[in-house]
């Protein structure tokens, strides 16, 4: 079983395409629970979450977020971000056989232009990021990010793609991803 995990600060939108991707994760069974973590937003994310059934919390310790996970992994995600294609499986497999965290595939089709990716690194949730709650134990401090879990980390890629978070509105990049 896995729990996603996401942070958001006023992005409804992109956070409402994340949840739809996921919900054939809770059918199939692969999604036990979502934990979207909210950094002040003012416009409908806790609606928004609420319909969909996931926990919202505007206060929160990392340690705690993580042992309250239900599932043995955790996804963590960019509002926005969408797994495509065969995710579930993929995931389910990776998760079946393997302990190391991965990340998923950056999508071919959605690419940032040529200039834009050279002498960058992705931002580490862009490409989302797998492990397992133990390891997330083992790792978690008072105030870390999500991202920082996924710092430091030289993982093999998942061959599924997600299609980036920047990708959700509108097709062009958030200000905070130029």
């Amino acid at each position: 079983m896995l729990t996603i995990i996401l942070e958001t600060h006023d992005h409804e939108a992109e956070l409402a395409q994340t949840l739809s991707a996921l919900v054939s994760g809770a059918v199939e069974g692969l999604v036990s629970d979502v934990i979207i973590l909210d950094h002040g937003s003012r416009d409908g994310c806790s609606r928004v979450a609420d319909a969909a059934g996931c926990r919202f919390l505007v206060s929160w310790d990392i340690k705690d977020v993580v042992r309250s996970a239900r599932g043995e992994w955790l996804m963590l995600l960019e509002a926005g971000a969408r797994p495509s294609g065969r995710w579930i499986d993929d995931v389910a497999e990776y998760i079946g056989l393997n302990k190391a965290p991965t990340r998923f595939s950056p999508s071919r089709l959605h690419r940032k232009p040529f200039f834009k990716r050279i002498g960058r690194r992705p931002a580490a949730l862009e490409n989302g990021f797998l492990l397992s709650k133990r390891q997330a134990i083992a790792s978690a401090k008072t105030g870390m990010l999500l991202a920082d879990f996924a710092k430091g980390h030289s993982v093999r890629k998942l061959s599924t793609e997600i299609i980036p978070a920047w990708v959700a509105v509108g097709n062009r990049p958030r200000p905070e991803d130029i």
